[in-house]
């Protein structure tokens, strides 16, 4: 019974991201870089996430999320959670299970205003106490499929056992996107 229900679970989410956009995107922040990909990610339905941040005095990220997108009027909410692989310069790798949502609003066929949220608390992670992760920026689509973009991005570790704070992400961005 098991089995079956996970089957019909992956099948769902494979007929939903059929059907739906894959893109990659790159963003460069002042002390971080962040690359990630998503299927999904601007239509009703499930969604498929993943990225690696990376901070040369703070450590990397990888993470890869699955979420629910909900139409609400001009809106698209996204709920959903993130399996999360830390490596932080002070302090142990380990994990975090993280969850939270996000919030899009396409303004006209080419602006999108967007913002996200998740969290993750030391009973979720491993090697550190908590793991935090907001994002909100603006998205224009110059021609299909190139879109630029520009953000602020906060990606947070908070160190355990002595350990410092690991501020992976903390400031303004800007990035390119390709969705296809």
């Amino acid at each position: 019974m098991k089995k079956s229900v996970l089957l019909s679970l992956a099948g769902l989410m494979f007929v939903s991201a059929s059907a739906s956009a894959i893109s990659i995107s790159g963003q460069a922040g002042k002390e971080y870089t962040n690359l990630g990909f998503g299927m999904g990610t601007e239509t009703s339905g499930l969604a498929l996430t993943g990225n690696w941040t990376h901070n040369d005095d703070d450590g990397d990220v990888a993470g890869l999320g699955l979420g629910l997108n909900i139409p609400l009027g001009p809106f698209l909410a996204t709920v959903g959670g993130k399996g999360i692989y830390t490596d932080p310069k002070a302090g142990d790798s380990g994990y975090a299970a993280a969850v939270g949502g996000g919030l899009q609003w396409k303004i006209g066929d080419s602006l999108r205003l967007f913002g996200e949220y998740y969290y993750s608390p030391d009973s979720l992670s491993s090697g550190i106490d908590s793991y935090t992760e907001a994002n909100a920026g603006a998205r224009y689509t110059l021609m299909r499929p190139i879109s630029i973009e520009a953000g602020y991005r906060y990606l947070n570790l908070a160190g355990k056992d002595g350990n410092r704070d690991n501020a992976v992400a903390d400031g303004p961005y800007v990035g390119v996107s390709a969705a296809f």
